[in-house]
């Protein structure tokens, strides 16, 4: 049976995950490839405070620490609702809200 799911890239992650250093892009990919496929990627947590079944996607680089915002529940594909470089210990609230509401209306969307 094929696992396999499309990614969309919702808002502008697409062109946030473009901006990440080629290394740690390189990750994400491989990263992605692993949920696309129906598997866990390496290093993830949920984040239930965005909403249900959406999870994060670590990835440490020489450069930093970047995040993948992604929901995987849905049948038709892999949603990937925020891309963004980590700069502090905590998520920033700007980054959780844009996640949230680009999730809410993906819900909406798919109604």
């Amino acid at each position: 049976m094929d696992k396999f799911k499309p990614v969309e890239f919702v808002g502008s992650s697409l062109d946030d995950l473009r901006a990440f250093p080629i290394a740690a892009r390189r990750e994400a990919g491989h990263q992605i490839d692993l949920v696309q496929n129906g598997q866990e990627p390496d290093d993830w947590k949920p984040m239930n405070t965005i909403g249900a079944g959406v999870k994060e996607i670590r990835i440490r680089d020489t450069s930093g620490a970047f995040r993948i915002i992604y929901v995987a529940k849905f049948a038709d594909a892999v949603y990937v609702l925020h891309c963004y470089k980590k700069k502090t210990e905590k998520t920033s609230k700007t980054d959780i809200d844009l996640a949230a509401k680009r999730y809410c209306d993906l819900k909406k969307e798919l109604k």
